[in-house]
């Protein structure tokens, strides 16, 4: 599936069950809980916590699509086009860090 896709599938979503979009600002905070609930799982699995038995079933992979999910409503709402986006930030990226990241010492092997 592609960005546009998506942003196309969650707005079909929208409108056939969800009656219509949250707010913008309620989505925001929803996406702040969302990647509240993937750093959860994240500290959990690959961090030092330990789960809780409230976190039984958690899924990584659940929490990242829901954040998906939260973002692609915002870009609906706001009329952002997420392929165009994403293709207009790796080429700020491209240009920005050509060499940054290759001349980073900090990331260089140390075997």
């Amino acid at each position: 599936m592609t960005l546009d896709e998506a942003q196309h599938r969650v707005d079909d979503w929208i409108k056939t069950y969800g009656v219509r979009y949250f707010s913008e600002l309620s989505n925001m905070a929803v996406l702040t809980e969302e990647v509240g609930e993937l750093a959860r799982v994240m500290v959990r699995t690959y961090g030092d916590q330990s789960f809780k038995k409230s976190d039984e079933g958690a899924s990584l992979a659940d929490e990242m699509a829901d954040v998906l999910w939260v973002l692609i409503c915002l870009a609906n709402q706001t009329g952002v086009n997420l392929t165009e986006a994403f293709e207009q930030n790796i080429r700020k990226k491209t240009d920005r860090d050509r060499e940054r990241h290759r001349n980073n010492q900090k990331l260089q092997n140390n075997d």
